[in-house]
């Protein structure tokens, strides 16, 4: 059989085994609401008071656009999971006998990550098209103009979101949840980039085309000289608004499309490029499921101490013979159940594993809680404290069947009333030593409005943690999505999405202790049907 035809039936077979799978599913729904999202005016591409009319080559931009910028995120946390599958099922030990090579291997694994994200930008495309009927603005469909974006500026983008993908995989520090969280920075990085290099009002450089990543250079920069031909006093400005409550631009203009001349191009290659050689960096990583490359496998794989050997043997000169063993009778005692002993038992697993410098920077960040000025405590040094035990938090929920523990925990006595709630208490302790010195300062000043506030933020972050955890058996959703929430929001003082209430403009403390209390019941009841409850 030909390598080609190897390489097509390795991505099929690993395509074909997501697919079937109910997160493909969700996947799929995803890409359907960001196509319904655009169509209900939610998410809105306007240049100042101008918007395209609602044709193939204003709507084909627009959908290229909002697929590369939100797919490339919510993607690679999808697909960032195909190594470590194969690695959790043993068919990686399988694969490892055969003649394949690394890079083939690494190969394969990036065009079954591009298969499913492609899958996305076509559920996409065939949104565009119904969406070009219902808005009536024009149902002339010209189908490069409508499909031509999709094809040269998604795709490209979402071949390097697969190869990413595959070399976090393969790096040690990258395949755990610090990659989950380096990732959504890297992602905020290559969409800025290329735009923090272009000027208002002057030529694109062509180093711009050869950054941009989500091909936003190349739309935007080509709708905005269309609008400054028709408005001399158009001022340049652009943006592509998500939950968008103003009202729609006024004004109106018919864009032709993408003129797709040669620095577009090559930079659409250039990031092709770019893909081909993260595939070749992550084969130089990959470990090719060699157990003697993995800490894990070597600690679980070692051989007993000759202690643990001669507790179930007694030498007879060359013969060993089972050593008669006696038991102690237990004592007949009521057991004692401590909601505080299963309370710091929680914590102390939470915290395991943690280095020195991490309780060093976790120290530091709560006492600038308390030292620093109360506003800037409140609106920089709180946020900073709140995403730095991410990983703590994500773990919550999860950690029973990421250990294969659930046996051993559920069967437990009253293990759900009891278990839960010590894990969420033990997040919340973590938000508190973090983050409480701020609290304590608004108390004392007398800001009541502000230390609910506060508090509702230190309920509201390990209750999202336990029911993302609790329902999805991974600690990567919560990852993924506090970390997209706490930079939109609380970095940046949202008003609405402002969980830890950084200004007294964007508090909202209500809404979100009231939403605590919510996932806290989602959480419980999740509990409930895992252990057969409901």
């Amino acid at each position: 059989m030909s390598a080609s035809r190897v390489l097509y039936q390795m991505a099929r077979a690993d395509f074909l085994e997501r697919v079937r799978r109910y997160s493909f599913l969700l996947t799929l729904a995803f890409a359907i609401y960001l196509g319904y999202a655009t169509f209900a005016g939610h998410i809105l591409l306007r240049l100042d008071d101008y918007r395209g009319i609602y044709n193939s080559a204003w709507l084909g931009g627009l959908m290229a656009l909002v697929s590369s910028m939100f797919l490339s995120l919510v993607g690679f946390y999808i697909v960032k999971n195909s190594i470590q599958r194969d690695q959790d099922t043993r068919v990686g030990r399988i694969l490892a006998t055969t003649p394949m090579t690394k890079t083939f291997y690494t190969m394969a694994k990036t065009a079954s990550n591009f298969a499913v994200l492609a899958s996305m930008v076509a559920v996409m495309a065939g949104a565009t098209v119904v969406m070009q009927f219902i808005q009536a603005e024009d149902r002339h469909i010209d189908l490069w103009a409508l499909l031509g974006p999709l094809i040269l500026l998604s795709l490209p983008c979402m071949a390097f979101t697969a190869a990413l993908a595959v070399l976090f995989e393969t790096l040690p520090l990258l395949r755990s949840g610090m990659g989950n969280v380096i990732y959504f920075f890297l992602w905020s990085f290559l969409l800025v980039g290329p735009v923090s290099v272009v000027e208002k009002n002057r030529p694109i450089p062509p180093s711009a085309y050869l950054m941009d990543f989500g091909g936003i250079v190349s739309t935007m920069g080509q709708m905005q000289s269309a609008v400054r031909q028709l408005d001399a006093d158009y001022k340049g400005g652009s943006s592509l608004t998500v939950g968008n409550h103003e009202p729609a631009p006024p004004k109106r203009f018919v864009w032709q499309g993408i003129a797709w001349n040669q620095p577009i191009l090559l930079g659409r290659v250039v990031w092709i490029s770019f893909s081909l050689l993260l595939v070749l960096i992550a084969a130089v990583f990959f470990h090719r499921f060699d157990p003697a490359r993995e800490w894990r496998l070597r600690k679980a794989t070692a051989a007993p101490s000759a202690a643990e050997e001669s507790a179930t043997t007694v030498e007879h000169g060359s013969r060993a013979e089972p050593a008669t063993i006696h038991l102690t009778p237990m004592a007949q005692a009521r057991p004692r159940y401590s909601l505080a002993a299963l309370v710091m038992a929680e914590l102390r697993i939470m915290l395991k594993g943690k280095r020195w410098w991490w309780y060093a920077v976790a120290g530091g960040l709560s006492i600038a809680c308390l030292a620093s000025p109360l506003e800037n405590a409140r609106g920089g040094v709180l946020v900073a404290a709140w995403i730095w035990p991410i990983l703590v938090w994500s773990s919550m929920g999860a950690r029973e069947r990421r250990n294969e523990t659930e046996s051993l925990i559920f069967s437990s006595a009253r293990a759900l009333p009891r278990q839960l709630p010590a894990v969420w208490i033990a997040g919340v302790v973590v938000a508190l030593l973090t983050g409480g010195g701020v609290g304590i300062r608004l108390l004392l000043r007398g800001d009541f409005a502000g230390a609910e506030a506060f508090l509702a933020g230190a309920f509201f972050v390990p209750s999202l943690a336990l029911a993302l955890g609790v329902w999805s058996g991974s600690s990567k959703p919560f990852e993924a999505i506090y970390t997209a929430w706490w930079y939109v929001g609380p970095a940046h003082h949202t008003p609405g999405i402002d969980f830890m209430g950084v200004s007294a403009a964007s508090s909202e403390p209500v809404v979100f202790a009231m939403a605590a209390v919510a996932l806290v019941a989602v959480a419980y009841w999740g509990r409930r049907v895992r252990m057969g409850y409901a």
